[in-house]
């Protein structure tokens, strides 16, 4: 139950050099959208809109803007239809990436996401059997004692929880995601991420601060562009790479 979770720092080092965090709402919007679409505005029966919600909130997204992207999602307003496709790829040093989309022209998506691998040395490819479908919800350290949260995470459902030098990551089966985080929210426990992602069967470590700076490029790429919803890797950066590349950066 104990460790350290790799992927949050590198996500944690991405959110301090990605300079566009300002088009966070606006992709969540999109998701709300598109939920709302399919299984309508009410979250009490929708599980798919609890679950973004869920992520909206975390991200401090303000309740207008999630009330303005239901309605738009519920026909109440006017609003875009967008399509849900999914890109797979690897980029240098045998990383696999998942590319989730909200589009409203395939052609061009495509051709984008296909432009910025091929900028940054990656390619196409099927990946998404590097990972699997779970839970996640990340918990700063000074809001509660390990020992506290592992008992109360375990007894709602948790399957595991690690840690690093400043928080938490609980994770979840998809099905028990909401009952864990609801255990948390009870406590007063505010989550600074919480989500359902694709998470990685087997990690691959870049011991290498070029392939590493290479790999992060491709994602913090894909994040920019206005059709991607989320990019999921299967690469960590160990403790000395990470502290080379906050240096430089």
């Amino acid at each position: 139950m104990a460790g350290h979770s790799k992927w949050a720092k590198v996500k944690h080092f991405k959110g301090g050099i990605d300079a566009k965090r300002s088009k966070l709402f606006g992709k969540l919007s999109k998701e709300i959208m598109v939920a709302c679409r399919h299984g309508g505005g009410d979250p009490g029966f929708n599980p798919r809109l609890r679950t973004i919600l869920l992520k909206a909130r975390a991200g401090n997204m303000p309740a207008d803007n999630i009330e303005r992207a239901i309605k738009k999602g519920t026909g109440e307003l006017e609003g875009q239809t967008y399509e849900e496709v999914m890109y797979e790829g690897f980029a240098g040093g045998g990383v696999a990436l998942l590319i989730e989309t909200l589009t409203d022209n395939k052609n061009r998506t495509a051709a984008d996401i296909r432009a910025i691998f091929t900028k940054h040395g990656g390619h196409l490819a099927t990946a998404k059997h590097l990972f699997h479908r779970r839970g996640q919800i990340a918990i700063p350290k000074e809001q509660i004692g390990e020992d506290e949260l592992m008992a109360l995470v375990l007894d709602a459902g948790a399957e595991d929880m690690t840690s690093d030098e400043t928080s938490y990551t609980i994770t979840t089966d998809p099905q028990q995601f909401e009952a864990v985080h609801k255990a948390i929210e009870s406590k007063g426990i505010k989550p600074e991420r919480a989500e359902v992602a694709f998470v990685p069967t087997t990690p691959v470590p870049l011991a290498d601060t070029k392939v590493a700076q290479s790999a992060l490029n491709l994602v913090e790429a894909l994040e920019d562009n206005d059709d991607v919803q989320n990019v999921h890797a299967n690469f960590e950066i160990p403790d000395d790479v990470m502290e080379k590349l906050q240096a430089a950066a």
